[in-house]
């Protein structure tokens, strides 16, 4: 049975009951959820326990991996991403990683090189696509004079603001987000949560964290992950993130939640 942490809202991704593999070791053991669309959904757990192998799961990016094997179904939209062409999943599913890695170009060209790659060359519609993306990751007032400047010469935070906007310049549906915020300072971290909040509106955005109190603040729902004795990760709770933190139903997300492991 899929476990729905929305009752009201469209599914945008539905797990079923998904396992991974490593050549013989099972990373990832019967997952099945239901993530909500324009919603934020943040997953927790202790580390190895599969959370960012989970997550990249679903634009097939764990598959780059040699030896990688997968059984079960990842639905987005109701389609089996097994069953999409790799390239235009990644289009359609967006990834920002842990530490922002801007391309060693103008900020110009780090948001254009997507919207290359898929075919569009006229200068203007680039303009046009640059300028949007970087007001959407609200980046666009501390660059707009500056196009053709590095990306590489921004402050860490500006940086990972760039990458949103370049993940948002080929028009995805899903936003995937492994840990954003944590090789930033505090002040920029506000800005990423801040900024994830507005992103929902039009984006389904599947953030890992270790970072509790960003989970508690940034997020609408919480998956909670734990290591079986076999070492494969598995989903223990899922739910509202303001009932996973002040009233879980499992007692190893309750133990969890107040640091008493992981």
């Amino acid at each position: 049975m899929t476990e729905k942490i929305n009752e009201n809202g469209k599914t945008k991704i539905r797990v079923e009951d998904f396992n991974l593999f490593y050549g013989k070791f099972q990373a990832l053991q019967r997952i099945t959820i239901e993530i909500p669309g324009n919603r934020i959904t943040s997953i927790i757990g202790p580390s190895g326990c599969g959370k960012s192998t989970f997550i990249r799961s679903f634009n097939r990016m764990n598959e780059l991996i040699p030896g990688v094997r997968t059984e079960g179904k990842i639905l987005l939209d109701g389609k089996n991403i097994f069953d999409i062409d790799p390239v235009e999943l990644r289009k359609q599913v967006g990834m920002v990683f842990q530490r922002p890695n801007p391309f060693p170009k103008t900020i110009f060209e780090n948001i254009a090189f997507g919207p290359r790659a898929h075919g569009i060359r006229d200068r203007r519609i680039l303009e046009e696509i640059v300028e949007k993306s970087l007001k959407q990751a609200v980046l666009w007032d501390e660059v707009k004079d500056n196009l053709n400047k590095s990306g590489l010469a921004l402050s860490g935070g500006q940086q990972q603001r760039l990458c949103i906007a370049r993940a948002l310049a080929v028009e995805p549906e899903v936003i995937l987000m492994d840990e954003p915020a944590s090789a930033l300072d505090p002040i920029a971290t506000l800005k990423i949560e801040e900024l994830i909040q507005q992103l929902k509106e039009k984006y389904t955005i599947v953030i890992v964290t270790h970072n509790m109190q960003q989970a508690a603040r940034a997020s609408d729902y919480t998956l909670f992950f734990n290591m079986a004795e076999n070492r494969a990760g598995y989903l223990v709770e899922s739910g509202k993130t303001t009932d996973i933190f002040t009233n879980p139903k499992n007692e190893l997300t309750e133990q969890y939640i107040s640091g008493r492991f992981g």
